[in-house]
């Protein structure tokens, strides 16, 4: 990924996409920080969809945050943000297949009531890796257990 983001921070640079390199060279700061910071000096892919998703859901709540208080400048920014994010994110799954999925870890696991919610969870987290939102991942897994 980070070979596909610096072409992409070369290409913006020419194109005089502020907004794009902008997002880019934040994607980029993050992976590095990563690398600096933890263990290990390479950084999977699984690694680096949690970065952007961690970076997403950031701009998210800033973006409801400037809603609220009506700064539209800002949310609009954040908007801008968000959409060049998400276009390096997996595709992500509907929710009839993230409820298909998890039932089938349901079945495996042997759950039957709320009580087995985090071993469910922690699988379903795993297979679906960035293809499912945590917050929607957790209510589908509540409503099919209770």
């Amino acid at each position: 990924m980070e070979d596909r983001i610096q072409k992409d921070m070369v290409q913006a640079m020419k194109a005089k996409d502020s907004d794009r390199l902008r997002t880019l060279r934040a994607i980029k700061s993050e992976i590095l920080l990563e690398k600096t910071t933890g263990k290990d000096v390479q950084i999977d892919e699984a690694q680096e969809v949690r970065i952007l998703q961690k970076m997403v859901k950031s701009r998210q709540e800033s973006l409801e945050i400037y809603e609220k208080e009506n700064r539209d400048d800002l949310a609009k920014k954040e908007k801008i943000e968000i959409e060049h994010l998400r276009k390096y994110l997996p595709e992500p799954l509907s929710e009839e297949e993230i409820k298909s999925q998890v039932k089938a870890i349901i079945d495996r696991v042997g759950a039957s009531s709320m009580a087995d919610m985090g071993k469910v969870m922690g699988m379903a987290q795993k297979e679906m890796g960035g293809k499912a939102d945590g917050k929607t991942l957790a209510g589908i897994v509540k409503s099919i257990l209770s």
